[in-house]
Parts: structure tokens; sequence; C-alpha cells
């Protein structure tokens, strides 16, 4: 139990837990930009594009809530949320492309990083000049 703690203790302190805190805080902060997007602004547009319904109450209800004689709900309704599920679908399709991109300018950026320090420890080989001269210099001494 002690190797565990230690161990736990050498993770904590290398920073990657910090690192991690981070990316979650960032994560939960950019979900709640992406639900806003799709709920504000993309489902308000598709629901116009369809007739102005609002897809938020776009419900199929399996069984209707009974109610009592003074009006309370005794037994709620039994509804799928088709209206909830497409702005989910929406959101998740959202971030995959923020992350896609993400992911795609991360790999330029290594490959062009990667392209750079290969340049430099690329030996400069002889010039095309000196080549020749070279080749000029075996031509002579192979006529003698």
């Amino acid at each position: 139990m002690k190797k565990f703690f230690r161990e736990f203790k050498e993770f904590a302190n290398r920073g990657n837990v910090f690192d991690m805190a981070i990316g979650v805080i960032l994560a939960t902060a950019f979900g709640k930009i992406t639900a806003s997007l799709v709920n504000d602004v993309f489902m308000p547009l598709i629901g116009f594009l369809f007739g102005g319904i609002d897809l938020s109450m776009l419900n199929i209800v399996l069984r209707k809530a009974t109610l009592d004689a003074a009006g309370a709900v005794v037994t709620p309704a039994v509804t799928i949320g088709i209206g909830t599920f497409i702005s989910a679908v929406i959101d998740f399709f959202l971030v995959a492309f923020v992350v896609f991109l993400l992911v795609k300018a991360m790999n330029k950026a290594m490959s062009l990083r990667d392209k750079k320090e290969k340049e430099e420890e690329a030996p400069k080989g002889p010039t095309t000049e000196a080549l020749l001269t070279e080749i000029r210099d075996l031509l002579k001494e192979e006529k003698k």
C-alpha cells in the first residue's frame, strides 16, 4: 500500500495531475460554449427552417401524464426527447469537428518542426561545382 501512495505522489509531483486538471476545466468550459452554441444558435435556426418549431419541445409521447381532479400530475408523461437527442448529436459533431481541427493543426505544426530539425541536422554536401572539379581532376589523372 505504501508503494501505491509513493507512486501516486511521484505521479502528482511530475505535474501530470495539474495539467490534467487544467484540461478538465477547459473541457468543461468548452462544453458549455458548444452547448450554448447548439441550443441558442443552431437549434433555433434549424427549427426556423423546419417551419418555426421549437426542437427542444419535439418529443414523442409514449404515455400522457395523468392528472388528478385538482390538476396535479399523478404520473408523469413518458416521452422520447427527439429534440434533445438532435441537439446532443449536433453538439457531438461540433466538438468532434473542433477536435479534428486542433489535431490537424498540431500534426501540421509537429511536421513543420520535424522538417526544420531535419534540415538543421542534414549535413551539407559538396556543391555541384566542387563535384565537377573533383571529376575533372580525376579524369586528368587518368589521362596521365
